[in-house]
């Protein structure tokens, strides 16, 4: 079935879309803001790193939008409001939201628009959140490691990575500073759960 894009569904799910990315990235900007304060600089560039994807996320479906240049479209949506001074509590928060993107909205929005005819939009759903997915596995992954005491300690030998020089420690417990740059504990990272790799 082919419909008009201006009296689509679509257009509606696409600004959804695009106000929910923009609005995950302000959260998650305030997120890594508090990580900081915190003194988690890992933390911090975990949400950091996601809301830049967000916001390409965001640009992604802003710009299916461009055949209606100049004109408004009004929509409803419900976001959260994830405020909380706990560090594990806003990371799960953020798992979850980003569990919800990948599915059920995403995909409904996906099926929408190859229902309505619009493959290339139902593309770009299916594939963001297939992305939203991964998001919300690293949060999760995070959370879960903070809440357990285990973000800077494994049962094992493991490689971690210091985010402010590079230096890569081997060892079951990073030690307080880095012992090249002397940067706090917070700044490092297992080599494995790097999400620039």
């Amino acid at each position: 079935m082919s419909v008009d894009f201006q009296k689509s569904e679509t257009r509606e799910n696409l600004m959804r879309a695009f106000a929910g990315e923009s609005q995950a990235r302000n959260r998650y900007t305030f997120a890594a803001q508090q990580a900081r304060s915190q003194q988690l600089p890992v933390i911090e560039m975990i949400f950091n790193y996601t809301a830049n994807q967000e916001r390409a996320h965001a640009k992604i479906f802003y710009d299916h939008l461009k055949q209606l240049a100049g004109t408004t479209i009004h929509v409803d949506g419900g976001y959260p409001v994830d405020i909380y001074t706990n560090m594990d509590d806003l990371l799960k928060a953020a798992q979850h939201n980003e569990y919800e993107e990948h599915d059920p909205v995403y995909k409904t929005f996906g099926d929408i628009a190859r229902e309505e005819g619009f493959t290339a939009v139902a593309a770009s759903f299916y594939s963001i959140a297939a992305i939203e997915k991964t998001h919300g596995d690293r949060f999760g992954t995070f959370a879960e490691l903070l809440k357990e005491g285990r973000l800077f300690s494994s049962e094992k030998d493991d490689s971690w990575l210091c985010l402010n020089c590079g230096h890569i420690y081997t060892g079951c417990e990073v030690p307080p500073r880095c012992p090249v740059c002397k940067e706090e504990q917070g700044y490092f990272i297992r080599l494995s759960s790097i999400p620039l790799c």
